[in-house]
């Protein structure tokens, strides 16, 4: 009977203890996660000033790339919500962001899983990301001009005057991408192995 009530003890404390160990790491999680959505939208807001100068892309895609997929998606949908906040609030652009950084962060966190050594890589993954950024200005003259309802008049306007933004951009996650994504993606690794 003793030996009974020990292992009911045994098997009633393990599954505490292991409750409380997920609920601690679900918190470092919650705190990551937060602490990455305000650095993003600090370096949108420090930078959105400059037409075409951003460092939102290269962030998403370090951060995807170590943390893979769904953690990935989940920061870039926290950003894409939390951003209406800061910014004024416009359904275009929040329709715009879900769908593209969604994307972008799924196909960098796929990346991730494949690539074993991101620095012999990175020629190609800065020309995924420079291809993913003028995918984000294609879908921009897709989304709003269809929101908004422009004339076909409007909406060939609207084309013709985001190439002067998309082609700055390029050049600027081209340029992120070479000298920042390495360092990131190591300081992202780095916390990852404080999630564990």
């Amino acid at each position: 009977m003793n030996v009974e009530t020990e292992q009911e003890k045994g098997q009633i404390t393990k599954p505490k203890a292991r409750q409380k160990w997920v609920w601690a790491r679900s918190a470092k999680e919650c705190a990551y996660l937060a602490a990455f959505v305000a650095l993003v939208i600090g370096g949108q807001v420090a930078l959105s000033p400059i037409p075409g100068v951003e460092i939102v892309t290269v962030l998403f895609v370090s951060y995807a790339f170590v943390f893979g997929i769904s953690r990935g998606m989940i920061a870039s949908t926290a950003f894409s919500l939390l951003r209406q906040l800061v910014f004024p609030f416009s359904p275009p652009v929040l329709i715009l962001y879900l769908v593209y950084y969604n994307f972008l962060t799924a196909t960098f966190g796929f990346f991730g899983r494949i690539v074993k050594r991101p620095l012999v890589c990175l020629w190609w993954l800065t020309v995924a990301a420079c291809l993913c950024t003028a995918c984000f200005t294609m879908l921009d003259n897709l989304v709003t001009p269809w929101w908004l309802g422009f004339s076909e008049r409007a909406k060939e306007a609207y084309v013709y005057a985001s190439l002067s933004f998309m082609i700055p951009q390029i050049i600027c996650t081209a340029i992120t991408m070479g000298v920042l994504f390495y360092p990131l993606q190591r300081v992202f690794r780095l916390i990852k192995k404080g999630l564990r």
